[in-house]
């Protein structure tokens, strides 16, 4: 009997103690032995938990046995773990007796239905931090509606902080330092200028650049002309008319000497699609070339003659640059090679990836862009740089144009300046901000100068206001356990939630004249908001990206030796499909299980090719229907997420399965225990195991197998494909794939077939995970346990609507966590 409780507590202090919820709320199997069911949730628990949950032994921390199940609401943070093991099957542990599935299912009901009925009569809907920042993207996207401005200032702005791991927007990790503070007084002052229209103090030289390792032999961009390969195409905002530089620096290998040049090739410049100029580079490199791959590195009898190797390191690249004048406004810089097909003479070779491309000079193969640089404004001689006249900017800013009489000017800058606060600080404009910032105006006009720059100054001074880099919500005089947002507060929360940005101008007015939160208003408006480009946008880009990872795909390394075919072009590739994936369920409203069901997905030739899919041919993305859905569809066979779930030279089950309970299977899993050796390499010398005998001899160390009995055969189910997700039937040791593993509850699975089918089998499963995570972006920090309840009806609610993300979010926003706070920490509330 002490080593049947030794052996309880041990499993049950790693799974329920150290943080993991075993798996999914997948059914469990009924064993064998299965004793007779206990449906009434407290002879469940007395039956199959009490036994090493109680009083005397404290395992886990946990006692079952002084629940009172008759007020559910009193311990409801202990019975939403409880819920988790049942839906998981993981309890109990291998070895005890054990209950059939139905009885699961039907316990854990019973439980959730006594919670839910005491939550629905006193929800808690929660707290967030009182000042919340806005974080990068929320204020580039802030800086975009309020002057029509696409400008990317993210890289301008410190990072933000994630919380464990998840989003960028919780409020308790947004922190203000110095050097916050610094960089909104700099970016200010460069946005407005360039909004306004106002000539820079001088002239700017930026840089941009193409990493080495992204193939130029194709048309890189839909901004760039058809029968076109290589070089970029650059969205750039020119601040004023005026001269400006455009210079080309072609791509060089690690001596610093040119690639490609042995050939001439036809380079164009353009802007907005016309041709500039059109270059003639290469094939003038004068005497005997260096050898193959030994250009720069001098050894005797390699080197190329002096004349050439002054052509490939100096003269190559240079004067690949035009001065022109451009009006002001956002416009596209493109350059590219004209495109020229050919097939080289003599035995087909090998497409020089990886490590090589860095090393040989190529010099027969394709010259390519090694970076734009874009220079100006430059005044021509003897003409002074005047301010730009139509912009989309000046359009969204100058509403009033000022009277010829400096002296009234003022009221049009009222105007113009009420507006965008209005816009900027998400709620009606006082007196007094309308009065702070014309004093700005007034300074702005000193010593000269003109009624634009007084709005410049004015508005320099808006962008570094706390109303418009916080969201500061306020308790009332009142005090009460929890209270409704105002309908401005709301409109705030909505728009951040769905744009990542500031309200418009409609839902400002819905929420000044207290409409919006009038449930029929407020579903109509979340509806209008979602058929905006701009939903998408910030739902993939923002949501959806740290969800599923996809800010880390381009930080990949992988091994060049072992997969010479990666490329950082696949990379990109991988990163766009997953990006046009999930915008096109969001867009269609599809139930989110398409997710991982899909038929489809979008590729272009690159990607095709890797996936082995004929028949498509370009660099432009398209939607192609997969002919294999045992090996190709949903989310969960596409490179990004494999690709980032893996090592540079071998894949891992470990960080596969980890990545799956966490956000396929909402599941957290702690990190490894201090001092705990998670590396799997074998001796010098030896025959590699599979990845299945390292990590079956990895997990006979104690503190390893509760964990990775859990983690490690979800991810063996994924083994199928290789680090850069490509599909193997052959692993790294030269043996056959098994693709083989089972659940926490015994349930078999089988390679990606079978580990969709176990994720689709409960209906509201994976439903549940995106809820959870939509819900914690949303409103801005993690759930808690008093959340749960509004999880389970958010997801009952839109069974009825197949679980389209318009249900899901429409849920969300319905919920007292969205619409509601508690004037004091939840904890706190949940007791009275």
């Amino acid at each position: 009997m002490n080593s049947i409780k030794a052996l309880c507590a041990a499993v049950l202090i790693a799974l329920l103690g150290g943080g993991l919820v075993a798996l999914s709320r997948l059914s469990a199997q009924a064993p064998a032995n299965a004793a007779p069911a206990a449906t009434n949730p407290r002879a469940f628990l007395d039956t199959y938990c009490v036994t090493c949950h109680n009083q005397k032994l404290r395992t886990a921390g946990l006692m079952l046995d002084t629940v009172d199940l008759a007020k559910p609401a009193a311990h409801a943070e202990i019975l939403e773990k409880v819920i988790g093991k049942l839906r998981a099957g993981s309890m109990p542990p291998p070895g005890m007796p054990r209950a059939d599935a139905a009885t699961y299912r039907v316990v854990a009901s019973t439980i959730e239905n006594e919670i839910d009925r005491a939550w629905a009569a006193n929800p808690n809907p929660g707290r967030i931090g009182a000042v919340h920042r806005l974080n990068r993207s929320e204020y580039n996207n802030a800086i975009r509606d309020l002057f029509a401005l696409d400008m990317d200032v993210k890289p301008l702005l410190p990072g933000d902080d994630t919380a464990d791991g998840s989003f960028d927007n919780f409020a308790d990790v947004l922190s203000i330092s110095t050097a916050h503070l610094e960089r909104y007084m700099s970016v200010a002052r460069q946005v407005t200028r360039l909004a306004t229209g106002l000539p820079p103090a001088q002239p700017s030289l930026e840089r941009f650049e193409i990493p080495l390792h992204v193939m130029q032999d194709d048309r890189q961009s839909e901004d760039l002309p058809f029968g076109s390969r290589g070089g970029m195409a650059i969205r750039y905002n020119f601040p004023i008319d005026g001269e400006y530089l455009i210079k080309v620096r072609l791509q060089r290998q690690y001596q610093d000497y040119l690639k490609g040049m042995g050939w001439p090739q036809q380079l164009d410049i353009r802007l907005d699609g016309k041709l500039l100029k059109r270059f003639t580079v290469g094939g003038a490199g004068k005497g005997r070339p260096a050898a193959s791959s030994y250009a720069g590195d001098g050894e005797p009898g390699f080197a190329g003659d002096p004349e050439w190797e002054t052509y490939m390191q100096l003269t190559g690249d240079a004067g690949l640059e035009v001065r022109i004048p451009v009006q002001a406004g956002s416009r596209v810089v493109g350059v590219s090679f004209v495109r020229e097909l050919w097939e080289p003479e003599g035995l087909p070779q090998p497409t020089q990836l990886g490590r090589v491309i860095a090393n040989d000079q190529v010099y027969m193969g394709n010259a390519n862009v090694g970076s734009v640089q874009i220079g100006g404004p430059y005044a021509a001689p003897g003409v002074e740089k005047q301010p730009a006249k139509d912009t989309a900017s000046r359009r969204a800013i100058f509403v009033c144009q000022p009277p010829t009489a400096a002296s009234e000017q003022r009221s049009c800058a009222a105007t113009i300046l009420s507006r965008m606060a209005r816009l900027a600080y998400r709620r009606p404009a006082t007196k007094a901000d309308v009065d702070t910032l014309l004093e700005f105006f007034d300074k702005g006009r000193q010593d000269g100068g003109s009624f634009d720059t007084g709005i410049q100054f004015a508005l320099e001074r808006m962008l570094v206001d706390p109303d418009f880099l916080l969201r500061v919500v306020r308790d009332p005089a009142a005090k009460q356990a929890a209270y409704r947002l105002n309908d401005v507060e709301l409109a705030s929360r909505l728009s951040f939630f769905l744009w990542s940005s500031i309200p418009d101008d409609h839902l400002l007015a819905l929420a000044e004249r207290k409409e919006l939160s009038s449930p029929q208003t407020l579903e109509k408006e979340v509806r209008r908001m979602l058929a905006d480009p701009r939903a998408t946008e910030a739902l993939v880009n923002d949501f959806a990206a740290q969800w599923l990872n996809l800010r880390q795909v381009e930080d990949v390394v992988v091994d060049p030796v072992k997969y010479p075919n990666y490329d950082e072009s696949l990379l990109q590739a991988f990163q766009r499909e997953t990006e046009m994936f999930v915008g096109s369920t969001l867009r269609e409203d599809r139930n989110v299980a398409d997710l991982l069901n899909a038929d489809y997905t979008f590729v272009n030739e690159r990607l095709a090719r890797h996936y082995g899919l004929p028949g498509v041919y370009g660099s432009r993305f398209r939607r192609v229907t997969l002919p294999n859905h045992e090996q190709r569809g949903g989310l969960l066979a596409q490179g990004a997420l494999l690709v980032t779930t893996s090592y540079p030279d071998r894949t891992s089950p470990v960080l596969r399965g980890k990545w799956l309970l966490n956000n396929i299977f909402g599941l957290p899993i702690p990190p490894p225990p201090p001092g705990v050796n998670t590396t799997l390499e074998t001796k010098p010398g030896t025959i590699p195991p599979t990845m299945r005998e390292r990590l079956a001899q990895h997990r006979t160390q104690s503190t390893c197998n509760s964990c990775h009995s859990v983690i490690d055969p979800l991810g063996f189910s994924l083994e199928n494909f290789d680090v850069i997700g490509g599909w193997r039937t052959i692993d790294e040791s030269g043996k056959p794939v098994d693709a083989s593993g089972t659940t926490a509850s015994g349930v078999k699975i089988v390679g990606l077939s079978g580990l969709r089918a176990a994720l689709l089998k409960e209906p509201e499963q994976f439903p549940r995970t995106v809820t959870e995570k939509l819900m914690a972006y949303a409103l801005g920090r993690r759930l808690e346990y008093y959340d749960q309840p509004a999880v389970r009806k958010i997801v009952h609610d839109a069974a009825a609507k197949q679980y389209r993300w318009s249900s899901l979010i429409v849920g969300i926003v319905d919920s007292p966590g969205f619409l509601m706070r508690t004037s004091q920490p939840a904890v706190q509330a949940a007791s009275n």
